[in-house]
C-alpha cells in the first residue's frame, strides 16, 4: 500500500485537512516542473499526486491546490462557461463540505457573498446537517455540493434541502462518484464492515454507487439537470496537462429557469 493511500485510510479526514496545510508548501516545492499544470492556480509540476482510498489514480492531486480532476473539471467550467467570476451582482453562494482549492479564491471573491456549511469539516463557517439546513427558503444563487451526497443516508432529503434554499433562477454543481456503467444506484445497509463497504461502494464512508440514473433522482426533486460532458470542449493536450478525467459529467442543477450566469 502506497504511503498515501495508508494516511487516506487510517487518518480522520479532519485531521487531515487540518495537516495538508502544513504540508503542502514542502510537496510543492519538491515536485516543481513543467509536465502538468493546475489550472486553478497556473503553477506546473513535474507531476502530480497519487490518490485514492482503494486503487489509487495516478497524477490525480495537485501539490499546490490539493485539487483532484473533478475540482479542475469545475474550475474550468466556471471559469469558461459561466459568468461565477465576472457576475456585476453580488451572488449569495453556499458551498457545502468547501474543498481546500476553492476555499481561499471563493472567499477572496468581492462579487460573493460566501458561505460554508459542514457537519465535521474545521474550516467550514456553519456546522449543519445538509439533511436539516439553518438556511431561509431560495436563499442561494449558487450551490456547491461535491462528493457528498454518496456520504448521506437520507440523501433524498438532503436533495431536497438543496433544492429549498437554491433561489429559483439559480443553479448548483452536484458531482458525486458515479458508476455509468449502472442503470440503477445500489444501496445495502446490511454491509456494515469497513473493508467491504470500501470494497463494494469505493470508500468505506460511503452508503452507495450512483448509477445513470442519479440525474433523474435530482430532476424528481424538482431540479433541471443539464448532464454536461465539458472534457469534450477540452483540447486532448490541455486534458493530459491539467489531469482530468476524460469523460467526466458535471451534473449542473436549475431551479425553474436557468440563469443568466450560464453562458450561452
Amino acid at each position: 500500500m502506497s504511503i498515501f493511500k495508508s494516511i487516506l485510510n487510517t487518518i480522520p479526514r479532519p485531521w487531515l485537512i487540518k495537516a495538508s496545510y502544513l504540508v503542502r508548501p514542502i510537496i510543492a516545492f519538491t515536485l516543481k516542473g513543467d509536465k502538468f499544470t493546475d489550472p486553478i492556480d497556473g503553477k506546473s509540476f513535474r507531476k502530480f499526486l497519487p490518490y485514492g482510498y482503494g486503487k489509487q489514480r495516478e497524477n490525480a492531486l495537485s501539490p499546490s491546490t490539493l485539487s483532484l480532476e473533478r475540482h479542475r473539471l469545475m474550475w474550468l467550467f466556471l471559469r469558461d462557461e459561466t459568468a461565477f467570476f465576472t457576475s456585476q451582482e453580488k451572488l449569495k453562494t453556499l458551498h457545502i463540505a468547501p474543498e481546500q482549492c476553492f476555499l481561499d479564491i471563493f472567499r477572496q471573491q468581492k462579487n460573493l457573498d460566501y458561505i460554508t456549511s459542514d457537519l465535521e469539516s474545521p474550516i467550514a463557517d456553519v456546522k449543519a446537517d445538509i439533511c436539516d439546513l439553518p438556511f431561509d427558503d431560495n436563499t442561494f444563487d449558487v450551490i456547491f455540493c461535491n462528493h457528498v451526497l454518496e456520504h448521506i443516508t437520507h440523501d433524498t432529503k438532503a436533495m431536497q434541502e438543496l433544492f429549498r434554499v437554491m433561489k429559483k433562477g439559480g443553479f448548483g454543481i452536484f458531482q458525486i462518484p458515479q458508476d455509468l456503467s449502472r442503470e440503477k444506484t445500489f444501496e445495502d445497509d446490511s454491509i456494515t464492515d469497513k473493508k467491504e463497504r470500501a470494497k463494494i461502494f469505493g470508500q468505506y464512508d460511503h452508503v452507495r454507487v450512483y448509477g445513470k440514473d442519479y440525474f433523474n433522482k435530482l430532476r424528481s426533486i424538482g431540479f433541471k439537470v443539464d448532464e454536461i460532458d465539458y472534457t469534450k470542449k477540452i483540447a486532448p493536450e490541455k486534458l493530459e496537462r491539467f489531469c482530468l478525467m476524460k469523460n467526466e459529467i458535471l451534473p449542473v442543477c436549475y431551479k425553474k429557469n436557468k440563469l443568466l450566469l450560464i453562458i450561452p
